[in-house]
């Protein structure tokens, strides 16, 4: 049986590789996420979700190694969790009445018997999300709950009150909860076929 490892500790993106039946372990991997306003949000998430694979693939050998990083971008600075109750309000308050951009970085990383690294590729999704007006109770309250602390732009689209915010998407849902399905499948059929989930890959045969 092939490996696949996530090394990521993101319950969604692991909810969501299950969900197309992909047989995988999760290896979450320590790093330092420090934002860097000097780079291109795109590079950023795709250089983050990189290092998380390579660090990976450092000590796993004969697997595909799945990197990811998802951030939010609004008016070209990068939002990521929260650190406290304030910035989340302050986070909030900004997106509200406003269209903001969800991109996930994704590195795929094959590693052969000794742990080198036999083939890699990347890519990036951007998905435009709009939120209706917001007022400021209905931040608060949303706040209390807890939930957007561990996110990045302090909300989750797919199982709270992140979901009502939202007025409009334009791209891959997915990709806003935290992992772009789609192209990830796509790729990974270009890339490393004899990974696909079995049920999938009798699809495209």
């Amino acid at each position: 049986m092939k490996t696949i490892i996530l090394a990521s500790a993101s319950p969604r993106r692991k909810k969501l590789l299950e969900q197309i039946n992909l047989n995988f372990i999760t290896a979450p991997q320590d790093i330092v996420e420090t934002i860097d306003h000097q780079i291109e949000p795109n590079l950023f998430a795709v250089s983050t979700a990189r290092r998380k694979a390579e660090k990976a693939a450092s000590s796993i050998a004969d697997a595909l190694i799945i990197g990811s990083d998802t951030i939010v971008v609004h008016d070209d600075k990068v939002l990521g969790k929260p650190s406290d109750e304030t910035e989340a309000f302050y986070m909030l308050s900004q997106l509200s009445d406003n269209s903001h951009l969800v991109i996930t970085g994704v590195t795929l990383i094959i590693t052969g018997p000794g742990g080198n690294i036999l083939n890699q590729t990347e890519f990036s999704e951007h998905t435009t999300v709009t939120f209706s007006k917001l007022n400021k109770k209905e931040i608060l309250e949303y706040i209390k709950t807890g939930s957007p602390m561990d996110k990045a732009g302090a909300y989750g689209i797919q199982d709270d009150w992140g979901s009502v915010f939202v007025s409009q998407i334009k791209g891959d849902y997915y990709n806003v909860v935290g992992f772009p399905l789609h192209k990830f499948y796509q790729t990974l059929k270009n890339f490393a076929p004899q990974y696909l989930p079995k049920a999938s890959a009798n699809i495209w045969q």
